[in-house]
């Protein structure tokens, strides 16, 4: 399609929303949260109850401008309650539908009121809303003492392999953000941040199944929001919280959130540091066969790893709120990740059972990550209808990976052998966006934007062979490999009710274009290649409302996923002597459809038939090279369908008890070539549970788990069944300002990997195992006094900038 064509269809999308503008809108109930400056309170969770007996008929969450809106509710007597963090609960007067439309609830933050909150602890670990689960990463007694990763393995329909990699609702290739900003990590690098990153500095993560346009169209299973903790109160605030936990190894975690609040300024300091020891156990048997499928030969392979991460992580920043309508702000991130391990490994050759030879290898890991990050941002209200933001983005990676490994064999061939490798990366992204949002009276809005970034890393790989005592180049893995890429989009999206009727309608343009340089050496030539493509990617939703408890939902999305940039890179990563692992530079990307219907009832039980077909789907690769090598690789095998049902369940069966869980059934059917042709597919089922107990008004108790069947994400690996179950303790102290944890993760220690591999002659069978069952200590204690500011209008900025994703 031409490119004026596609701007043409843009812009049809801007023509609808302006004519939906002149039409007459549906009522509705809109009610607006504010603070006791009466300024917006965003974030806010807004219930709509019945007034005759106090039934729950639909939930909301305030936006910037601390509104939430209600539609398509039966006529009748209804009353408000709104829940938010640092406020009191406040309860409406009861009112008349649909005489009232607009309902205003003034929150307080009275001392008193914040500690009932906080003794209280209503809010829920699981909300929903169109297209998106919010997990309130607080209200989990559990999550104390853990990192992001391990808070996301017990996220509702997220699932994390042996690899890092990480699925949603049964789908791999999720797109990870943080504060609304793409990670641009994955694999190892995404597992080694993830891991590092303290939960205590989290407030939300927002998993976004069904992404709006406005959205990058990367990440075919969705958008995994993680949004750290970032307080606007007015005056002096902060939080402490510090951990200890005991697994084989020890483990404590760290954090520090201050923030001053005074006019129309505000700053914020949050810091993290961590000490993280533990240990990987793998256990994996590979079996070779002739073309008749007789076994030749075996090779046993257990391994032992020991590992120590001391990560830090720095967040500040500044907002100025320049006049009741703009608002300009810095935002200034650092990580530092130092990662060291030591691994001892024997290999075992045996033909037909008998012991040939074994080599020992004792290898040294030294991994380093660096990232800065930049974001300058403001805000603006042009009038009541109308608003724009702009966002400039900079980051930057620097990754080290150092490798020292020594190889001594025994029997009849012995030898004593020693290489190192030297592997840095360096990752630079700038990006630049402007969003504009037109509220089109009360029932319709339109959103636009346009968004350019460009990426650019340098990789290098050097290593070198112990030769008589000299180190020697190791010409055939050392590498050198350059890329660069830019991407520029286009948005438009809207969104309109009418009576029962709610939908939304958007289409995204992206256009893709880069450029890959591999170097070459005295002994292998070098390579340039570059690409360019474009194209559009609809998503939008259709939702009935049947009465005030049920209603249907359709979504459908078009995604791409673009592979991660050290994956085309085609560097030789060992993993030991007779396995490596190497990037594809002929990675293409895959496209996938996305289709959803649901149905829910009220707050309590949602149940979801799905749909996803994958063409060019992503897989890792497993190769044979001589006769007993196997290399790891990724690359495109052909096509995917996956047919998923879901259901969720939110349920209070008595006051003091709280239940959240969720079941994902997906289908999967993978088809595809790579030396000889393979089929495989799978059934798998995952569980997660969720119990939130309240023993008394200072005493909170949790139990949670989950549980996965087989499962399969690559053409060629199968997954065994693998869960766990966890439990803790709260007690609020100080006052309500301190609370105490005790948390046991994994009691019964059943949180393996294991799984069977099939290559090109050969299989594997592997088991892992690493230091998952641990039991902590937590302390976190809130201090600061609340200041009283100057009033200023309900039109003012909002107290919560929330950025859109870049």
């Amino acid at each position: 399609m031409k490119p004026t064509n596609k701007l043409f269809l843009l812009g049809l999308c801007l023509l609808m929303g302006f004519r939906l503008y002149a039409q007459n809108p549906a009522p509705t109930l809109w009610i607006t949260v504010l603070d006791e400056q009466q300024k917006p309170v965003a974030n806010a969770t807004v219930e709509l109850h019945k007034a005759t007996d106090k039934a729950l008929v639909k939930a909301a969450i305030s936006n910037e401008k601390g509104q939430a809106d209600f539609r398509a509710i039966a006529t009748g007597q209804y009353y408000a309650t709104v829940i938010a963090v640092g406020f009191g609960t406040k309860s409406s007067t009861p009112f008349q539908l649909p005489a009232t439309q607009t309902l205003t609830v003034n929150l307080s933050t009275s001392a008193k009121n914040l500690q009932e909150v906080t003794i209280v602890s209503r809010k829920p670990f699981v909300q929903r809303s169109q297209g998106k689960t919010v997990v309130n990463v607080d209200a989990a007694v559990t999550n104390a003492g853990t990192t992001v990763l391990e808070v996301l393995e017990k996220s509702p329909g997220v699932m994390v392999d042996k690899n890092g990699g990480i699925s949603l609702q049964g789908k791999a290739s999720v797109l990870v953000m943080i504060d609304d900003k793409p990670t641009y990590l994955s694999g190892t690098e995404l597992n080694n941040l993830l891991s590092s990153m303290n939960s205590s500095q989290v407030n939300q993560i927002e998993l976004i199944t069904s992404p709006s346009a406005k959205y990058d169209a990367n990440g075919n299973a969705g958008i995994i929001n993680i949004k750290t903790k970032k307080n606007k109160q007015e005056g002096f605030n902060g939080n402490l919280s510090v951990n200890l936990g005991q697994g084989k190894y020890l483990k404590s975690n760290n954090s520090l959130l201050l923030n001053l609040r005074s006019g129309r300024i505000n700053t914020f300091v949050n810091y993290s540091y961590g000490y993280y020891k533990g240990y990987t156990s793998i256990y994996a048997y590979r079996q070779y066969f002739d073309n008749q499928g007789t076994v030749t030969s075996a090779l046993d392979q257990p391994s032992y790893l020991k590992s120590t991460n001391s990560p830090h992580l720095l967040k500040t920043g500044l907002d100025f709120f320049a006049s009741d309508r703009t608002t300009i702000g810095l935002t200034l991130t650092g990580n530092l990740v130092s990662r060291t391990g030591v691994s001892t490994a024997v290999a075992t050759w045996m033909s037909k059972q008998v012991t040939d030879s074994a080599i020992s290898t004792i290898s040294t890991s030294d991994f380093g990550l660096k990232n800065g990050a930049v974001n300058v941002y403001a805000r603006h209200n042009i009038s009541k209808t109308q608003d724009i933001g702009f966002d400039v983005d900079y980051l930057g990676y620097s990754i080290d990976n150092n490798q020292a490994f020594n190889n001594i064999r025994t029997g009849a061939v012995a030898y004593n052998q020693s290489s190192k490798g030297s592997i840095p990366s360096k990752l630079h992204i700038f990006s630049a966006k402007a969003d504009y949002v037109l509220q089109l009276g009360k029932s319709a809005k339109l959103e636009a934007g346009a968004k350019s970034s460009n990426i650019n890393t340098d990789n290098q790989a050097n290593y070198e062979l112990l030769n008589n005592g000299n180190w020697e180049a190791d010409l055939n893995k050392s590498n050198h490999f350059k890329y660069q890429e830019n991407i520029n989009s286009v948005y438009s999206s809207l969104e309109h009710k009418l009576g029962r009727l709610s939908y939304q309608l958007g289409l995204r343009y992206e256009n893709t274009h880069y450029v890959a340089d591999q170097e070459g050496n005295a002994i292998k030539a070098g390579s340039r290649f570059t690409k360019t493509y474009q194209d559009f990617f609809p998503s939008g939703y259709l939702t009935y409302q049947v009465d005030s408890a049920n209603a249907l939902t359709l979504t459908t999305g078009r995604r791409i996923d673009r592979p991660p940039y050290q994956k085309l890179n085609p560097f030789v990563f060992i993993i030991n002597k007779y396995t490596y692992q190497r990037g594809n530079p002929f990675f293409l990307p895959q496209y996938t459809w996305n289709f959803e219907l649901s149905h829910s009832y009220k707050n309590l039980l949602t149940t979801a038939v799905s749909y996803s077909g994958i063409k060019n789907y992503f897989s890792q690769l497993f190769l044979s090279e001589g006769d007993d090598i196997l290399v790891y690789t990724d690359g495109n095998v052909g096509q995917m369908h996956n047919l998923g049902v879901a259901v969720t369940l939110q349920v209070s069966p008595f006051k003091w008890w709280s239940l959240t869980a969720q079941s994902n059934f997906n289908y999967k059917k993978l088809s595809g070539y790579q030396n000889v042709n393979y089929q495989s597919s799978v059934k798998q089922l995952h569980n997660s549970m969720n119990n939130q107990f309240r023993i008394s008004k200072t005493l909170n108790a949790e139990l949670s788990g989950f549980y996965t069947t087989k499962a399969r994400n690559d053409l060629q690996e199968l997954l065994s069944p693998t869960g766990q179950v966890s439990a803790g303790l709260a007690k609020t102290i100080f006052k309500g300002n301190g609370t105490l944890r005790l948390t046991a993760r994994d009691i019964f220690h059943t949180q393996s990997m294991e799984g069977l591999t099939d290559f090109p002659g050969a299989n594997e069978y592997f088991i892992l195992w690493r230091d998952t069952q641990v039991f902590n200590v937590g302390f976190s204690y809130r201090f600061g006094k609340p200041l009283k500011a100057a009033k200023r209008s309900a039109g003012g900025a909002s107290d919560e900038i929330n950025r859109a994703g870049t």
